[in-house]
Formats: C-alpha cells, sequence, structure tokens
C-alpha cells in the first residue's frame, strides 16, 4: 500500500471534519442544543467520540462554529435573492423551498435552536447581534414592498407579514425536526399562499 501524501491527508482531515460538522448540524436542530451531546455527535457521523475531539475541543466550539456558518450563509442568500433576476413572488417561493427543503432545513432549525437555548456561549450572542430577526426582515422588505406594488402579495403591515411568515417557517420547521409522522411539512405553495392575495 502506497502512503498519503500531505495534500492527500490533508483532504482526507478535511473530508472527516466535515462529515462530524453535518453530523452535529443535524443533532443539534434536531434534538436542540442543551439535549444534544458528543456521543449523539460521534454516533450519527459514525466515528469514536475522540474522532470529535480531534477537531473540536468541546461542544460549545462546535455549537458556535456551525451557528456562525449558518447564520453568515442565510443571510448572504437571503441577501442575494434582492438581485435575482426574477419576480418577487418567485423569490419569496425560492427562499420558502430553500428552508424547507432538506438543504436548508438543518441550518433554518439549529439557527431557530440557538435563538431559543438558554446558555448559550457569549459569542453566539454577538452573532444573534449581527444578525437579528429585523436583520433578515429589513432583507425581504423591498421584495414584499414589490409584491405589494405587484398586487401579488397580501396587503398590510410588511414588518409583521414579514415576521409572520419567518415564524410560520419556524414552527413548521420544529414541529416536524423530531420526525413525527402526526407532522407533515407542507408544501411551497401552501405556505405560499399564506403570503400572497
Amino acid at each position: 500500500m502506497v502512503p498519503l501524501n500531505n495534500e492527500q491527508i490533508l483532504q482526507v482531515r478535511d473530508e472527516r471534519k466535515e462529515q462530524i460538522m453535518r453530523a452535529a448540524l443535524k443533532v443539534f436542530a434536531e434534538r436542540g442544543i442543551e439535549g444534544s451531546k458528543i456521543s449523539m455527535i460521534a454516533a450519527e457521523a459514525g466515528v469514536s467520540q475522540g474522532l470529535f475531539y480531534h477537531y473540536f475541543k468541546s461542544k460549545d466550539e462546535a455549537v458556535i462554529t456551525l451557528v456562525q456558518i449558518a447564520l453568515e450563509a442565510s443571510y448572504s442568500a437571503t441577501k442575494s435573492l434582492q438581485d435575482m433576476p426574477i419576480s418577487s413572488l418567485e423569490k419569496i417561493r425560492f427562499l420558502t423551498q430553500s428552508i424547507i427543503e432538506d438543504g436548508g432545513k438543518y441550518y433554518f432549525l439549529l439557527i431557530h435552536q440557538a435563538r431559543i437555548s438558554e446558555d448559550l456561549p457569549d459569542q453566539i450572542k454577538v452573532f444573534f447581534s449581527q444578525y437579528s430577526m429585523k436583520a433578515y426582515v429589513d432583507l425581504m422588505m423591498p421584495i414584499f414592498e414589490e409584491g405589494q406594488r405587484e398586487g401579488v402579495i397580501a396587503a398590510g403591515d410588511l414588518e409583521k407579514l414579514i415576521s409572520s411568515y419567518f415564524s410560520i417557517l419556524s414552527g413548521v420547521m420544529v414541529v416536524n425536526a423530531g420526525g413525527s409522522s402526526l407532522y407533515t411539512i407542507p408544501e411551497v405553495e401552501m405556505i405560499m399562499r399564506l403570503v400572497t392575495k
């Protein structure tokens, strides 16, 4: 067997770290931050707890890393909607689909879990001051305003409408996080009816 070179070793390390981070994201999102244990993350990733500690000093370090990634990615993605060459309605539909489908749901749930957690590291509190719910509402304001001008978005106070939209998405994702068959994630069009005329 030919030994691995330095580049291959780094690639394996990066892949292992990504594997652990994906597992941690899922566990934190589904079980909450307080309810998650390193043993659960290791089991989800199919690695030993020792390997987890090779990449992260503690559960808090993993949480901080993932919340920062989730907030930066979600803010950037939401901001990029403004430049998409599609209608306001399609922008909202695109965001809705991104949140409720597998690609974005764990990030969205992690952000929600972190927002409702009582004992967060101070660094996460700083992130939430930078990426407040108001910041997301402000990003969506021009899109919803355009939709109202076009006559496709429900009339009324836009700040309340956008806040309600995000609250509904949070509720949908949270009740579905445990995988219960009692609750299903509604289709995108069903959610869209809540904000459209």
